[in-house]
């Protein structure tokens, strides 16, 4: 089952690097903004490291500090690593962690091309699963992620990990997706759920106690009150339809397959609000 979601994760998510999916899309940019991210930041940045996926904005209160090093775990394009390089400067260092070949290609171009024609020169990209990190110990400051911890099979793995690279000191800041409720089975077995951030969630209790497990300490899971029914605004473009919130013309990738369930649906159907929420994750290593 770990399996096969990471393969329907990679699967989708590559076919979103390969997607025209940027801040230039009118839906793409409501999801980032919906979830905390300002025009300036948004303008700042390579349009095409934004795809819409985010559920809150680590960088906005990770309190990250020049000549700092910090990880992001499940980079995507590079949006949340490219607001950290900017933020711990020339001296210190950003780097973004993804599993999909097709995001860290998307990233890396992204970097290349950076803003005004000039290349970030203060980050790098490793393609790896974050519960396996290509990283020495002790080594990163902050760790950040982005609406991604919740899609890991073995979160505990993840924690452990997060633990092991982070210096004494070293803290967690990181938006993701907890549940209040166990989500009904309709959401809860639907891998297109899963894929979306939904189905993939843990319980707060159980997300508090597994950070604690790892060697973390001192942690805060805080309700933003972001409202998740704003996924389905990356769903609603007319020219590019498809499913699980991406917005993929069906002609050139045929990712939708007859019966397939978009966000669309399953907001229709459920208040995902009722169920689970936006948080902010935070944790200090002792």
């Amino acid at each position: 089952m770990a399996r096969d979601i990471q393969e329907m994760i990679r699967s989708k998510y590559g076919a979103m690097a390969e997607s025209p999916r940027s801040t230039e899309n009118a839906g793409v940019r409501a999801v980032a903004e919906a979830f905390g991210y300002s025009s300036e930041e948004l303008n700042s940045i390579p349009a095409e490291a934004n795809i819409g996926v985010s559920c809150g904005n680590p960088t906005a209160y990770a309190s990250l500090r020049i000549g700092e090093t910090v990880v992001d775990l499940g980079c995507g394009g590079g949006l949340d690593v490219f607001l950290a390089a900017s933020k711990v400067g020339p001296t210190g260092k950003a780097i973004g962690i993804d599993m999909t070949p097709e995001m860290i290609e998307r990233a890396r171009r992204n970097a290349e091309r950076g803003i005004d024609g000039r290349p970030y020169a203060n980050v790098e990209f490793h393609l790896a699963t974050i519960d396996s990190l290509p990283l020495p110990d002790s080594l990163v400051d902050c760790i950040i992620s982005n609406c991604v911890i919740n899609l890991a099979p073995d979160k505990k793995a993840v924690f452990r990990e997060i633990a092991r690279v982070l210096k004494p000191g070293g803290r967690l800041a990181v938006s993701d997706i907890a549940l209040k409720q166990p989500l009904p089975p309709e959401i809860g077995n639907d891998l297109l759920a899963y894929v979306g951030c939904v189905a993939g969630a843990i319980l707060v209790d159980d997300y508090r106690r597994d950070l604690i497990e790892s060697g973390l300490a001192h942690v805060q899971i805080v309700e933003t009150g972001s409202d998740l029914n704003a996924y389905a605004l990356a769903d609603s473009p007319p020219a590019a339809s498809c499913c699980s919130g991406t917005d993929l013309p069906v002609v050139s990738t045929g990712c939708c397959a007859p019966g397939e369930t978009s966000f669309s649906d399953l907001f229709a159907r459920y208040n995902v609000n009722d169920y689970a929420a936006s948080v902010r994750v935070y944790a200090v290593k002792p």
